[in-house]
């Protein structure tokens, strides 16, 4: 019987954007279950994914900060991608990239949308109300040359250069907290 091995995972975190609209940064916010929003987004993919490759792409993760971070340059998720991409040394089959703020993604739910997005073999993300989500996407490690190479400045640009697809997702987990407000409501039914 041919047995394929497990691909190898990891996980992108996202921590290093300017934004400021929440009058501190999101990747430091408290979860309700404890710990900070990145911190919440670490221990749910490492148990989804145990023993993967965790790197962060901004900002160290308030409770690890052992783990291995790359500077954000600050200019946009797309110029942060490729800074990682050109940095990055793990021999990974798929990555995670996921922001700070998509802190209501579950092990379960991370763990259906891995078997539903690897399955076309190239970056996919997810779409939601014709709105497209680059942020918990799944990105092919082998993608990462030409990602390294590309010289997009937005995530638009970037779709022009890479193979992707979009895969139409529903779920809270899609739905980030950029607004005081949304945090608020959404702590309340926490």
């Amino acid at each position: 019987m041919d047995q394929h091995p497990a691909p190898l995972i990891g996980l992108l975190l996202l921590t290093g954007g300017k934004g400021s609209r929440m009058g501190e940064p999101k990747y430091a916010i408290p979860h309700p279950e404890g710990g900070s929003w990145a911190g919440h987004l670490v221990r749910v993919f490492e148990e989804a994914f145990p023993d993967a490759t965790l790197r962060i792409l901004g900002n160290p993760v308030p409770e690890r900060p052992e783990l291995r971070s790359v500077e954000d340059p600050r200019q946009g998720p797309a110029i942060a991608l490729r800074s990682w991409a050109i940095a990055e040394d793990a021999q990974v089959d798929w990555w995670w990239i996921a922001a700070c703020d998509q802190v209501r993604w579950h092990p379960e739910a991370l763990k259906a949308w891995f078997t539903q997005a690897t399955a076309g073999g190239i970056w996919t993300l997810g779409s939601q109300g014709g709105r497209f989500q680059p942020m918990g996407s799944w990105f092919p490690g082998s993608l990462l040359p030409l990602l390294a190479s590309t010289e997009a400045r937005s995530v638009h640009a970037l779709l022009e250069h890479l193979p992707h697809r979009l895969l139409e997702v529903t779920g809270q987990e899609w739905l980030d907290l950029d607004t005081p407000e949304e945090r608020q409501a959404w702590e309340l039914h926490n």
